[in-house]
């Protein structure tokens, strides 16, 4: 039995009955049980059976998925991530404090993780007009922070990135332009010229620095850049198409409550029109077959639907529909600066909102061996395992003297479900030597051996011993104390001495 982990669903039930005005007697009569069960049940002292679950689904017209302890457990942790804050270095608050907080009421927890949201926000905002102050600038130049980025990855993980309305119109669109893998390229342009008057025309790269794709509502032209490979042209023309045929599924999916701003609605516009085109070049049903024949090879899938790595990677996340879904991965894009541009967890794994990547996962490792696949078996501090796998990808994005960026896509899943992966081929998935601990982020990870920690963990005092040294600074005395005495007890006795009063 795993307390840690364990699903905490009486304060959803709680919160849901009483946003109807509903009486524990009221609600217990319609699912046909004690009034003083129901009240064990709000107060995590009995689990929630599966027949009430679904009883407690059809009374109050929600998704099972409300009830998924999923939600409960990200929520926790972008909590104790927000805790990690220096700001909150006095309350000293535990994770069992942080538990009984997401358990007792998910809707006061939500609303304190979005005032801590508005705060960075805020502060991010005062650094910027400081700069400009500081620089002479006008203070209008400074623009609030709403973090768009931040609120579309929210929308995108709560949809599970899985959107049926959009697997169906990409599946019409192949009807409708009578399309196949071997020629999609032509079949869309000619399904837009022929379906919506659009013409298509290549450009050069000299004639507009920088742009890809470029739609003239009132000519009805679509350029395209030279640059693009045709995958890539044919990547863009279903994104055009998405924008002009699924523009009621967009609106309805962008009236969701994660988007809050224009910006947040914009960006989010453009995710869903790159998920329409990803569900254009790899059909659901021809894609998960194919996917589980070669065992999730990324190189072969990308050669059968002539796609790229990072397109294909990213289509493995969305592989979630009822009866047909793939494994559950994870999926994570960073730069060389350890910046985060892309993520999604359908595994279970968290990632870091607030701070810097654990230095640990071999997605940082990729970047000294471009090109090739790096494999890692990474336990979190919660002691669950998962199979990860990353590689570096370089854009072509110009000329000589262009820059081209380089980025690092890390893809996993749980242990469970490496078998399935054929890059497990040849790995002791029961060795414990070959598992790397790693964490979500310094400041809330308890790993005081680490020898990449970079700052002090708020889970342990730092108590600093200058005749002590470990493997980090920031390591405590208590895991130094254990090392020095397991290695060299005498050191650790002549310490005593010379640090005592």
């Amino acid at each position: 039995m795993k307390d840690a982990q364990s699903t905490r669903l009486g304060g959803k039930v709680r919160a849901l009955r009483r946003h109807e005005s509903m009486s524990q007697q009221q609600l217990a009569e319609k699912l046909g049980i004690s009034a003083s069960y129901l009240n064990l049940i709000e107060n995590n002292r009995r689990p929630l059976p599966a027949g009430v679950l679904i009883k407690l689904a059809q009374i109050f017209t929600v998704d099972l998925n409300t009830f998924a302890a999923d939600e409960d457990a990200r929520l926790m942790a972008d909590l104790m991530e927000a805790f990690a804050d220096p700001l909150f270095e006095e309350q000293s608050l535990s994770t069992s404090d942080v538990r009984e907080m997401v358990g007792a009421s998910p809707a006061a927890s939500r609303a304190v993780l979005s005032m801590y949201k508005a705060y960075r926000g805020a502060r991010d905002t005062c650094d910027q007009l400081s700069m400009h102050l500081a620089e002479g600038d006008e203070t209008s130049a400074v623009e609030h922070s709403h973090l768009p980025s931040e609120e579309v990855n929210d929308f995108i993980q709560s949809r599970r990135n899985h959107f049926p309305d959009l697997e169906r119109g990409a599946e019409q669109l192949m009807k409708d332009a009578r399309g196949s893998a071997d020629d999609l390229y032509s079949a869309l342009v000619r399904y837009l010229e022929r379906a919506h008057g659009v013409h298509v025309q290549i450009g050069r790269w000299g004639s507009e620095k920088g742009v890809l794709r470029r739609y003239q509502p009132e000519k009805k032209l679509l350029m395209l850049s030279e640059l693009l490979p045709t995958r890539g042209r044919s990547f863009q023309l279903a994104h055009q198409i998405a924008l002009l045929t699924q523009r009621e599924v967009f609106n309805s999916l962008l009236a969701d409550a994660h988007l809050t701003t224009d910006s947040s609605r914009a960006l989010a516009r453009v995710a869903l029109a790159n998920y329409f085109s990803g569900a254009v070049l790899m059909p659901y049903s021809q894609f998960i077959c194919a996917a589980k024949e070669e065992r999730y090879d990324i190189d072969v899938l990308g050669r059968r639907f002539r796609v790229g790595f990072e397109q294909v990677c990213h289509r493995l996340t969305t592989l979630g529909r009822p009866g047909a879904e793939g494994v559950p991965f994870h999926m994570l894009r960073i730069d060389v600066a350890g910046n985060i541009g892309k993520r999604f967890s359908a595994s279970g794994i968290r990632f870091a909102r607030f701070a810097g990547v654990c230095p640990r996962w071999n997605i940082f490792s990729a970047f000294l061996t471009p090109g090739m696949i790096r494999i890692q078996l990474s336990r979190m501090p919660d002691g669950v395992t998962y199979f990860c796998v990353a590689r570096t990808l370089q854009k072509d994005s110009g000329g000589y003297h262009t820059q081209r960026p380089i980025h690092a896509v890390g893809l996993g899943c749980h242990l469970q479900f490496a078998r399935e992966l054929v890059y497990s081929d040849g790995v002791d998935l029961d060795s414990s030597d070959a598992i790397v601990p790693v964490g979500v982020t310094c400041r809330v990870c308890e790993r005081t051996d680490c020898e990449q920690r970079a700052v002090p963990s708020l889970k342990h005092p730092l108590n600093v011993n200058e005749n002590i040294r470990g493997v980090s600074l920031y390591a405590s005395v208590a895991a130094w104390t254990r090392e020095v005495l397991e290695t060299e007890p005498q050191t650790f006795l002549s310490s005593l001495e010379l640090t005592k009063p």
